[in-house]
């Protein structure tokens, strides 16, 4: 029997199709379905993204821009991907910290050596000289 849920997917107990596979836990097994559209639009949102990141080549954007908009394009398709073809968007908030906050942290901790690393050259220069 499907239900509507508080995020718009439909839900369809499994509990009769298992009556007879042994003792009964409590807990209803939930299967949920995804309508078609959603995986349409996820896809077209991923073509028009790839689309954006090939055009930064097409037009010869240079430098920190070209990076910038090819990295930007490249996050939010693996959001896309992890959020919607990964199912990463109907979990549990908890297990969605556990996968997302690590990478982050890495990403934070890269800059901070990005800092770090100036300053070690800029000491390196200042009592070693430039090098031989």
């Amino acid at each position: 029997m499907a239900e509507a849920t508080a995020n718009g997917l439909g839900q369809h107990a499994l509990h009769s199709d298992h009556a007879h596979e042994g003792p009964s836990t409590g807990v209803a097994e939930v299967h949920q379905e995804h309508p078609i559209k959603l995986y349409l639009v996820v896809w077209a949102w991923l073509f028009i993204l790839s689309a954006c990141s090939y055009m930064v080549d097409y037009l010869g954007i240079h430098g920190y821009l070209r990076w910038s908009l090819i990295l930007i394009f490249m996050i939010l398709k693996a959001g896309l991907i992890v959020a919607v073809f990964m199912h990463m968007a109907w979990e549990r908030l908890a297990l969605t910290y556990a996968i997302i906050l690590p990478p982050l942290l890495i990403l934070v901790f890269v800059a901070m050596m990005l800092f770090e690393a100036d300053y070690t050259l800029l000491t390196r220069l200042s009592f070693f000289g430039p090098g031989p």
